[in-house]
């Protein structure tokens, strides 16, 4: 198996946002924000290289949206994932598989490139993979989530996607999957096992980065809070009982950390690293 950090870029998005009820003179001491309140994230996709599969998990933004949208968001770097993958020597049409943990701007956007009037997939001989409860909570958003859900990036995509049910079943090699619902219902963790013995989760926005690891710190944009909270530890606890090393999506800094507890709820980083120390360690 070949893995492969894919960083589709950044963006900003509000501190206060992020971080839910954790005041400003708090998580400030985490990340430095700029005069609008906005900190930088990134958008830090996965692909892995399985047999004659070669599979991406999440694609970034996209360039679909107008000037006025990405001037709230201020995207910088490799904004397309086409762009991204190229430069670690990828072509997008060698992509077998591409999934999606949720259907927000942000993780599905460069699913499908706009070329002139036309919207068409960007990796045009990959399966795209979602959970069906995620896809109906697209197609009939609450006024919350509406906003996340841009009709540019889900219409199109339809004829291209596989709908996943039962994430028991293995329907791709060396991934497996966990549902979580508090963010947004129907999102999925893979889960990859790397060489037998190591295992990666990639943690999509239910820890978006190593300062979310802490129960309290639970972004405003979660649909389901106190859900969660509940999946925080589920999952923290796992990690910790299989020793599973998480794969942060938004952390600009952290790759991946690992994770101890010192009592029941109270959990903190063990150690982080690269995704390529974490290979060789």
């Amino acid at each position: 198996m070949i893995l492969k950090s894919i960083v589709a870029g950044y963006f900003k998005l509000d501190g206060g946002a992020m971080f839910g009820v954790v005041p400003k003179r708090i998580w400030s001491k985490l990340m430095t924000s700029d005069d609008n309140n906005l900190c930088t994230w990134t958008m830090r996709c996965l692909y892995i290289e399985q047999n004659d599969r070669k599979i991406l998990i999440d694609t970034g933004l996209g360039n679909k949206q107008d000037a006025k949208f990405y001037n709230y968001y201020e995207p910088s770097g490799d904004a397309l994932i086409q762009e991204a993958l190229q430069r670690q020597g990828i072509e997008a049409d060698a992509i077998t598989d591409v999934i999606l943990t949720h259907l927000h701007f942000d993780h599905v956007g460069g699913a499908l490139i706009k070329d002139k009037e036309l919207i068409l997939p960007t990796f045009r001989k990959a399966i795209y993979y979602v959970h069906e409860d995620q896809w109906e909570n697209a197609l009939i958003p609450n006024a919350r989530e509406k906003a996340s859900y841009l009709k540019e990036n889900i219409m199109p995509l339809e004829p291209y996607l596989h709908f996943l049910k039962d994430i028991d079943g293995n329907i791709l090699p060396g991934i497996d999957f966990i549902q979580v619902d508090g963010h947004s219902k129907g999102m999925i963790l893979p889960l990859v096992t790397y060489q037998d013995n190591k295992k990666l989760l990639y943690t999509a926005d239910l820890f978006p980065s190593v300062h979310h690891i802490p129960l309290p710190y639970i972004m405003s944009y979660d649909m389901l809070p106190l859900i969660t909270l509940q999946e925080k530890i589920k999952v923290l606890d796992r990690c910790i009982h299989e020793n599973i090393a998480l794969y942060f999506e938004h952390d600009a800094y952290h790759e991946m950390a690992t994770v101890g507890r010192s009592e029941p709820g109270k959990y903190f980083i063990h150690s982080t690293m690269s995704l390529d120390a974490w290979i060789n360690e």
